[in-house]
């Protein structure tokens, strides 16, 4: 089983680019049996959707401002 740094790199990889089969197996066993890593991958999805929604409602202020 991998590291709990090594899965939170792929973690982190995975929200920029698609992970192979293998990388994906290897985080979704890991995620179901550590609670930290669990919680970083929750928390790092909220984040990069937070940040998403912040950005697109910034560009939609600045492109309808007169």
């Amino acid at each position: 089983m991998r590291s709990c740094r090594a899965i939170s790199a792929l973690v982190s990889q995975g929200l920029d680019k698609e992970l192979s089969l293998r990388e994906r197996f290897s985080v979704w066993l890991h995620v179901m049996m550590c609670t930290r890593c669990r919680n970083f991958q929750t928390q790092s999805r909220f984040i990069r959707k937070a940040a998403r929604r912040y950005t697109d409602e910034l560009q939609s202020r600045l492109s309808n401002k007169p």
